[in-house]
């Protein structure tokens, strides 16, 4: 089954397929000239080991690549190849690769050098463990003065680094096969990504209270290396791990409850689009509006008026979203957008407020910059705006929600947002951050408790860049890291990240999932003359829409036998509930849905790729 890739992507351009390779047991993905799913036995060791160059922004180098060499040999690989970076000002970097396995061992060998210097803010090794049945988990690190420390993996997402000064780490694949990395070169230490939803734990090199950005200086030779060793005691071969082929089944879960409401955000940039569009906004129904107001960019009281104008013919509630800029004492901004608000017409239900510089990232070893105390601003609003529900948390992404968390006795809601971009933007790497999803909300239910809790706006392109100056522009609509639009968001890919994303936050008993605009580079509605794959409306139109439509609804979660590839969920009121089941791949999936009779009679059902779909299910 076959599609045509502008309307998965929105994109004629689609990803070059990676190189499998094989050494007996031992096999990886070769994509851009790093390894990814790399797999002992048809179960997964490491999810990747690259070699990544980024600047000054946190953006990634996508390197070009020349002398590609692959030799696939009876139960072992080699590859080598240079890659070349140009920076700014003329500078370059060359890499040269060597990369070889045989039974149970693989070598990733890198040297760089530049003949005129070149500024980074990491150049080296990353490494990812998976996070799916690794959480919480024993795990073994020796660290770079020989000591070795048994511990456990992060189960709750960890805000700073949990290993540091790192030479190895070893962990159990399966029972009796265990795996070492051992990494030489320079001192590594991993992160906890899933604090950016990406769906697992880093081990990077160069550590983070290190000054960035340094210099490579021209001519000296930067070597690393990293050996993966795998170590098989069982006493005979696995079977190794189903046919891909196979059908996914679907079975009904133990968890229960209810659907979140679900919001559109509304900048002042596309309040008039969105006046315009009220039509399908009408249509859409979502319950809540999330207007963004920033009055470090400029939002004054004519786009309050214009959020009044939209709010007085919205049935649902509305959210006033405040970066404060903190330029002034709190109070006297918070009166003055008081005041602001009263000369508009505009009564928002709820103010979600956060000092604008939260936005920015504080990374491990940097200085928190200057702000008025979290209690002081929520003093501020409440008291100029009285009868108005408080929320805080962070309008940019559960990273520094988790690195500066909010005093809670002030607010009635906490909120952040998620997004997939921020260290990879391939179509694997987006779709698996949904695994993280699940350990994130878990985590702020940990710190927050049953406090009323909203995600959103979480969209695949990124609005604000909390770790560098600029998100990333991006013209040519490629798969680029950190970028404020992405082609994706104009495909079916999207539609499937939306329902997907929806499901897997379900067990955090959200009040509020925002997952688009309703106009611009992250709406629904597409602009005049940009082309989508079904007309004006986007795909992802659909599932919000169908979403908006549940909200309040009983839902029953349903157990996946691969939750990587398919996901599903029973929701609806009596009489009119729904299977939504939802393709997370490129390829087309055979679902079983036997396990669910008699609630349906469907048998088996064939998904295409990233299609949503969804069966009645009889009560």
């Amino acid at each position: 089954m076959s599609t045509e890739p502008f309307l998965l992507y929105g994109t004629h351009e689609a990803e070059e397929a990676p190189v499998r390779l094989v050494a007996g047991r031992l096999s990886a993905d070769l994509a851009d000239g790093n390894l990814r799913t790399i797999t002992y036995d048809g179960v997964e060791v490491l999810r990747a080991i690259s070699y990544l160059v980024r600047d000054r922004d946190w953006g990634t180098y996508s390197p070009r690549i020349e002398n590609l060499k692959v030799q696939q040999l009876d139960e072992a690989f080699v590859v080598g190849y240079r890659a070349h970076c140009d920076g700014p000002a003329g500078t370059a970097l060359s890499i040269d690769v060597r990369i070889a396995a045989s039974e149970g061992r693989l070598t990733f060998e890198a040297k760089a050098q530049s003949a005129t210097g070149f500024e980074t803010n990491r150049c080296g090794f990353c490494i990812l463990h998976p996070i799916v049945g690794v959480a919480g988990k024993p795990v073994m690190v020796e660290h770079v003065d020989g000591q070795r420390r048994e511990t456990l993996f992060p189960d709750l997402i960890e805000p700073w680094q949990p290993f540091k000064d790192m030479r190895a780490i070893t962990h159990t694949v399966v029972a009796g096969v265990t795996a070492e990395c051992r990494m030489e070169g320079d001192t590594f230490e991993m992160e906890d990504q899933r604090n950016w939803s990406d769906a697992s734990y880093k081990t990077y090199v160069r550590p983070l209270a290190l000054p960035w950005p340094y210099r490579i200086p021209a001519g000296e030779p930067v070597r690393q290396e990293i050996v993966l060793s795998v170590r098989d005691d069982r006493a005979g071969r696995s079977a190794g791990t189903a046919n891909s082929r196979e059908a996914i089944t679907i079975q009904p879960g133990q968890h229960q409850g209810r659907m979140p409401a679900i919001g559109l955000v509304i900048t002042p940039e596309e309040a008039k689009p969105s006046i315009a569009a009220h039509a399908i906004m009408a249509e859409i129904a979502p319950q809540e509006l999330l207007f963004h107001f920033d009055p470090a960019a400029g939002h004054g009281l004519e786009a309050l008026k214009d959020f009044a104008k939209i709010a007085a013919r919205h049935p649902g509630r509305t959210t006033l979203e405040i970066a404060l800029p903190c330029r002034a004492a709190p109070q006297d901004e918070t009166l003055e957008i008081g005041r602001q608000l009263r000369s508009a017409g505009l009564a928002p239900d709820t103010i979600v407020i956060s000092p604008s510089v939260d936005r920015q990232s504080t990374p491990p070893g940097s200085q928190w910059p200057e702000c008025p105390p979290l209690t002081e601003v929520y003093a501020a609003a409440h008291a100029a705006f009285p009868g108005v529900r408080i929320g805080g948390g962070m309008l940019s992404y559960f990273t520094e929600l988790n690195r500066k968390r909010v005093p809670p006795e002030q607010l009635s809601v906490v909120s952040h947002c998620t997004n997939p971009i921020v260290h990879a933007a391939d179509d694997l790497s987006v779709m698996q951050t949904l695994e993280a999803l699940p350990f994130i909300t878990r985590s702020v239910r940990a710190i927050y408790g049953d406090m009323p809790y909203r995600i959103g706006p979480s969209t695949i392109a990124m609005r604000q860049n909390p770790y560098g100056s600029r998100t990333m522009d991006n013209p040519g609509l490629g798969r680029i890291p950190m970028a404020n639009r992405d082609p994706r968001h104009n495909g079916r890919f999207a539609e499937a990240f939306a329902l997907g994303y929806a499901i897997r936050v379900l067990d955090a008993d959200l009040e509020c999932l925002t997952l688009a605009a309703l106009t611009g580079p992250f709406g629904l509605v597409a602009g005049s003359g940009e082309p989508t794959p079904e007309g004006g409306r986007r795909p992802l139109f659909r599932t919000v829409k169908a979403l908006a439509r549940l909200a309040g609804a009983p839902w029953q979660a349903c157990v996946s036998s691969d939750s990587s590839q398919v996901l599903a969920l029973m929701a609806g009121r009596a009489g009119e509930a729904t299977l939504h089941l939802v393709n997370l791949t490129p390829t087309a999936k055979t679902v079983d849905l036997r396990g669910l009779e008699p609630l349906s009679n469907a048998g088996s059902t064939v998904l295409a790729p990233y299609a949503v779909e969804t069966v009645a299910l009889t009560r």
